[in-house]
């Protein structure tokens, strides 16, 4: 089933960019020449980074016993 989850976009205009972060996950930041590219791009990056986190963390785990639960966070 997908979650919808929140995340806090960050914004900021230099010159004639636009650079776009995710405040709570590293590594999570684009840019674009309007503010409207830049908000899609940084949903595709932040989408990609998920989906390659979830691949990751199931290869690292072999045969190991796991457990996957989601995890509420109220902040």
């Amino acid at each position: 089933m997908k979650q919808s989850r929140k995340f806090t976009a960050v914004y900021q205009k230099s010159g004639q960019w636009y650079s776009g972060w995710i405040e709570e996950i590293p590594g999570v930041n684009t840019q674009g020449k309007t503010l409207a590219e830049t908000k899609a791009n940084l949903k595709e990056a932040l989408m990609l980074i998920i989906k390659t986190n979830r691949l990751l963390s199931r290869k690292s785990s072999g045969r190991s016993l796991i457990t996957r639960e989601s995890l509420a966070v109220f902040a």
